[in-house]
Order: C-alpha cells, then structure tokens, then sequence
C-alpha cells in the first residue's frame, strides 16, 4: 500500500506544477493584446485627429459643390443653403450602422430649428440607397465618389480612415461661412448631445 502511494503523490505534484506553467501567459499572449492597444493610441495622437473641430476652418467659405445622391437626383450647396443653414454629415457609410441610425436621429429636429442635414457618403450610389432603405431614411445622401468634398472639407484620415470620412460634422450658414466643425470619435452621437455641441436648443 505504501509503495503505490509515493508515485501518486509524486505524479500529483507535477500535474499541479504543469497546470501552473500552462496557466501562466507567456510574453507573446501579453504583446497580442498589448500592440493593437498601442497602435490605436497612437493612430489618435499623430494621425487620428480628436473629438474637436478644426479651428482653420470656421469662418472661411465653405467649399461648394454639385453631387449627386443616391436616389438619383442632385444637390449644390447653394441649393441647399437657400433653405437656411446647413450642417454637413461626413461618414464611414456602408458597414457602420451607426452611421445611418445618426440621420434620422437628428434630421427631423434640426429642420425645426431651420439647418437642414446633408449627409454625404463616399461609397458607391446603390450601395449607399439600399442600406438607406434598410433604415428607412428619406434624407437624400450625396455621393461623393472621388472624395473631392471630403477632402475639401478636410474630413479624411480622421481617426486613422485613410480612404474616407469617420463621422464628422460641418455647419454651414445661410452666407456660406463655415461656422463649426467638429470630429467625433464615436459612430453615433445622441441628438442632445450634438445640440448641446451646436450650441442649439435641445
């Protein structure tokens, strides 16, 4: 009897020593969380912009343009400012469904408070209008296909997306002055919050 129990106990200890070894996280587990975790720290201190808006472009005249939407009409900017103020919406589009949940969130309340939303999307017509009919929206989307806007508006490379906007805002007045911008870094901003951040009424 004594003789079989020395090896159990044996065989017991180093079952406990390996399940201890399997146990501990070797240096590679810590660096596979560690670097994306980095990389996005420093995607947003050298190249991802911040939550705020850029103060070289308030006051300066807001780049015009002729686009198309993707229910197959067209909108200019002076077309739109006829109406009143404008606060331009620059997006991921297709693939962030946040980004379209933002248009009908805010559309109906700033059009009571006279700034019409317009939001503009870089992918490609039917792409954009069946996803907009998945949400339901009815607020034409302007297309932006050679990013030519976005890129005059300075709304690309936000938040490290090199080929498109992030979700970004732009409000223009009635006299073609841009008059705030700002970047945010989630993909859907509450209406009281964006109102707060306009400076609106909520």
């Amino acid at each position: 009897m004594s003789r079989n129990t020395r090896p159990q106990k044996r065989s017991d200890t180093q079952a406990k020593a390996n399940a201890r070894t399997r146990r501990r996280p070797s240096w590679w587990s810590w660096a596979a969380i560690a670097v994306p975790v980095f990389a996005l720290a420093a995607v947003m201190l050298l190249g991802g912009g911040d939550d705020s808006g850029s103060d070289d472009a308030i006051g300066s005249p807001a780049p015009g343009f002729d686009l198309p939407t993707a229910d197959g009409s067209r909108q200019t900017l002076d077309g739109v400012l006829a109406n009143g103020d404008a606060l331009l919406y620059f997006s991921m589009g297709p693939g962030c469904d946040g980004c379209f949940h933002q248009i009908p969130e805010i559309a109906d309340d700033l059009a009571e408070q006279g700034i019409t939303l317009v939001p503009v999307m870089v992918d490609p017509a039917p792409r954009v209008a069946t996803e907009a009919q998945r949400f339901g929206i009815v607020t034409p989307i302007l297309i932006d296909a050679d990013r030519s806007v976005s890129e005059a508006y300075d709304m690309i490379g936000v938040y490290g997306h090199q080929d498109r906007p992030s979700h970004s805002f732009a409000l223009v007045d009635q006299q073609g002055q841009i008059k705030w911008v700002k970047h945010y870094a989630e993909m859907f901003v509450p209406l009281d919050r964006l109102l707060a951040d306009l400076g609106a009424p909520a």
